[in-house]
């Protein structure tokens, strides 16, 4: 990890924005990353990059592991099928403390769905779909 390049994702007023800092150290605190960055050495350096998204760049040719993981970028863009209709298309994944959501653009409107086996149990990247059983009211409005 030393000497890895991180791209910044900051707003355009920012001082950071448009710059790229390199990794000097990797160590580990309380069973937790902490990485040290070049040029970053002291606390009102640190604190001005609070809030800023390191952005890593990975070797994307390499799947994963395990059969029921993907990258982001291998999500956005599958149609999404409930009940064999498609009912949209996943836009983003937002990486939630509880739990992944796919944000699925259904229309105008863009529904959280978890990402869960019970609500999405078949994912299908070569057919570029996902399947979906959402709960009732999740993609409809509920009548009373």
């Amino acid at each position: 990890m030393p000497g890895a390049v991180l791209e910044l994702q900051v707003p355009e007023e920012s001082p950071w924005f448009g710059k790229t800092l390199t990794v000097t150290e990797l160590r580990w605190y309380n069973k937790a990353p902490v990485i040290f960055l070049e040029g970053i050495d002291d606390r009102d350096k640190a604190e001005s990059l609070i809030k800023a998204i390191l952005l890593v760049h990975a070797d994307t040719t390499i799947l994963p592991n395990e059969s029921d993981a993907w990258y982001d970028h291998q999500l956005v863009g599958l149609k999404v099928y409930r009940d064999g209709k498609e009912a949209g298309e996943v836009i983003r994944v937002d990486h939630m403390p509880s739990q992944d959501m796919l944000i699925v653009k259904s229309g105008e409107t863009e529904i959280l769905v978890p990402f869960v086996k019970a609500i999405v149990p078949e994912v299908d990247i070569k057919a570029g779909k996902v399947i979906v059983t959402p709960p009732l009211g999740l993609f409809e409005e509920i009548e009373e």
